[in-house]
């Protein structure tokens, strides 16, 4: 046994979190059909029997997987779970949190794509972490003076999440490089905060956004040639 699973034996919460991003690995190359406790387990390099003290089932490692990749985009969205309800809607920054969520959708594209069907097709989406807050904050949003009237919250949330999470496709089919994909990303959250403003917002009450998007207009589509 190699020194690196001797370590792991001793710190439960490390190899736990081994086998997590083993399995996230997996999930995003080869999908969900792929997933199985032995090729996370060969992954992770722990062996069989330690993947089964943490997960006793296959069924239980898929679920920690989904969850875990829930909580991923919940902290490079939002920040700590543990900290995200002190702040008041107002303080949240959309402009940012948009950024950050296509930041992450660009980044890790198949990742985002299998969560984002699984929470959609799950009797429950309330369930999931990451679409309760996101949801949720866009519910308390629409009660506040900036936003319209009658906002329909679950489409809302999956019109938005639904594009972010397939806008990486279009983006990596025509670009070449990191810089145009970047490009590409702030492009995207440009066009997202700015059909918000001017749809389900009141954009005479956040005169800063619209002076946001004033100043940080993308630049004029490239011309890009498809990847090769």
């Amino acid at each position: 046994m190699s020194e690196k699973r001797k370590r792991r034996a001793r710190n439960p919460e490390a190899t736990h979190e081994a086998i997590l991003t083993a399995a996230r690995t997996i999930l995003a190359k080869d999908g969900q059909e792929a997933l199985s406790l032995s090729k996370v387990a060969q992954l992770a390099e722990v062996n069989r029997g330690t993947a089964y003290q943490h997960f006793a089932t296959r069924e239980k490692l898929i679920a920690a997987t989904l969850k875990s990749v829930s909580d991923k985009i919940f902290r490079e969205v939002f920040g700590d779970p543990e900290t995200i309800g002190e702040r008041d809607v107002e303080q949240v920054d959309m402009v940012d949190v948009t950024e950050r969520l296509v930041a992450f959708a660009m980044n890790n594209p198949e990742l985002g794509r299998i969560w984002l069907l699984q929470v959609l097709a799950a009797p429950d989406p309330a369930e999931d972490p990451f679409w309760r807050e996101y949801a949720g904050s866009i519910g308390r949003f629409a009660e506040t003076e900036f936003a319209q009237p009658n906002i329909d919250i679950e489409v809302f949330s999956v019109i938005t999440l639904a594009a972010s999470f397939l806008w990486p496709v279009w983006a990596r089919s025509h670009s070449q490089s990191e810089a145009e994909r970047k490009t590409l990303a702030h492009r995207f959250a440009h066009e997202m905060v700015r059909l918000s403003m001017y749809g389900t917002l009141k954009s005479e009450r956040l005169p800063h956004i619209v002076a946001q998007l004033d100043s940080a207009s993308p630049p004029p589509p490239p011309r890009l040639s498809p990847v090769r």
